[in-house]
């Protein structure tokens, strides 16, 4: 099997079915580890450790979206050896899609099943906050506004200057994006979002429906824009569901 710093294995040994995961800003591939212990059993799950973080920390982190996809699609197309699908949360939810994309339009192995989460669809983001651009303590506001990092930590100010560059770095991938309506995926998608988060809409929400020639499915979640933390159960069920469904 394929060993790679991009690439942390949380299922052993090798499973007939791979998915991929991709964290949300400032996160890493810890995150989906307590996932591995209720995901089926034929579920291989791979996280994706972007530079920056974790066992990667002394790497400079990538806030080139278009850079980012040419690294991801060179380790994947090494390791997709058996049939795959893609989970991302936030702006790992606009990796995974745009990585999709990017595996069809060159002819690269592709995901079976797309589940995107705690995003809103391409066409209908949000102007740019320029959150990337801001200084610590305004970052630091708007993480505490996001719930999703401790308070401790949030008060730690050396370990939050280490990290913020990272954060920023994930935060520039979202902004500078700009999306190109085609050409249409023809994957399965599922929509993730928490029916108390304040980062998207309705609209924003059910408008993924128009990235695909497939299926479509949006699934509301109770909890914030980190609804997969306090509905983790719910969420991993579905998981498997839809996935058991494509088999």
């Amino acid at each position: 099997m394929y060993t790679s710093p991009w690439l942390i294995r949380h299922s052993v040994p090798a499973r007939p079915f791979r998915l991929y995961c991709f964290s949300y800003a400032g996160g890493n591939a810890a995150t989906y580890r307590p996932w591995a212990a209720t995901l089926d059993d034929y579920i291989e799950l791979t996280a994706v450790q972007l530079p920056g973080r974790a066992e990667r920390f002394g790497e400079a982190p990538i806030s080139s979206l278009p850079t980012l996809l040419l690294e991801l699609a060179r380790e994947l197309k090494r390791d997709a050896s058996v049939p795959f699908a893609f989970f991302g949360h936030s702006v790992g939810a606009l990796i995974a899609f745009e990585l999709a994309r990017h595996c069809h339009m060159n002819r690269l192995p592709t995901p079976q099943h797309l589940f995107l989460s705690g995003t809103t669809a391409p066409q209908y983001r949000d102007a740019s906050r320029g959150l990337h651009k801001m200084d610590d303590d305004g970052l630091i506001s708007v993480l505490k506004d996001y719930n999703g990092t401790p308070p401790e930590i949030l008060k730690h100010r050396e370990l939050m200057e280490l990290v913020l560059p990272t954060i920023r770095a994930d935060f520039a991938l979202s902004e500078n994006y700009i999306y190109d309506p085609s050409p249409l995926l023809d994957i399965p998608l599922t929509v993730l979002a928490g029916k108390q988060d304040d980062y998207s809409s309705l609209t924003q929400v059910e408008a993924w429906k128009e990235t695909t020639t497939n299926t479509c499915q949006v699934q509301w979640f109770d909890g914030d824009h980190f609804f997969i933390q306090s509905e983790q159960e719910a969420v991993i069920k579905l998981i498997n569901s839809r996935l058991r469904d494509s088999k």
